[in-house]
């Protein structure tokens, strides 16, 4: 895995792991990658007409620094193009480079422990309830002044869990050797202060 120590950090939507993630990357001075970003661009362009494919294979980095992929429709086209084998398969070389960069590297998304980078340092799997998920983006969509119910919330969590774990490829799951960190009933200093202390160890 080259010279990089990787920390992969697996889990489903709105469980916290890209605020732990940066959170554990700013702090050991890692690289980061948010890889739903990767999926959400090439939702992203299939919204705006092109074929998936195409997209994930054209995937530039200038293409994850866009706001608009936070909302609702792209996260939703995500989880859909996320089944195609050749759009995994070309965005698999763009994540395990990174993964290998000198210096550390931390990804997040649904499959790094498993698939990307099973041989990481560091395979943390963040998750919390769907009730709990629900409540959270439901606050973060309302302060962007999305108005959808929490039931609308609750329900399009549930239906991304569904596919994200029942997908033929890269289903998602705690990696073999994972630590699970539930953060349910925690604070996001409590559920990085586990983190740290997890990677902590394994850099002795």
């Amino acid at each position: 895995m080259g010279d990089g120590f990787s920390v992969a950090i697996d889990g489903p939507a709105a469980a916290g792991k890209g605020t732990v993630s940066k959170a554990v990357a700013a702090h050991f001075g890692f690289a980061h990658l948010d890889t739903g970003l990767l999926y959400r661009a090439v939702g992203a362009k299939v919204l705006a007409g092109m074929d998936a494919i195409e997209a994930a294979q054209s995937l530039m980095s200038d293409d994850l620094d866009d706001d608009s992929l936070r909302t609702p429709a792209v996260a939703q086209a995500a989880s859909k193009v996320a089944v195609i084998s050749e759009v995994r398969a070309a965005l698999l070389d763009f994540q395990r480079s990174f993964a290998t960069r000198a210096g550390g590297a931390v990804l997040d998304g649904r499959d790094i422990g498993t698939v990307i980078c099973p041989e990481a340092a560091v395979k943390l799997f963040v998750t919390a309830s769907a009730e709990v998920r629900a409540q959270r983006r439901f606050a973060e969509l309302s302060a962007k002044g999305i108005t959808d119910s929490y039931e609308t919330v609750l329900a399009d969590v549930k239906s991304r869990d569904a596919r994200d774990m029942e997908r033929v490829e890269a289903p998602l799951r705690p990696a073999d050797g994972a630590v699970v960190i539930d953060t349910s009933d925690l604070s996001i200093e409590q559920a990085v202060a586990q983190a740290i202390t997890v990677i902590q160890e394994k850099r002795v």
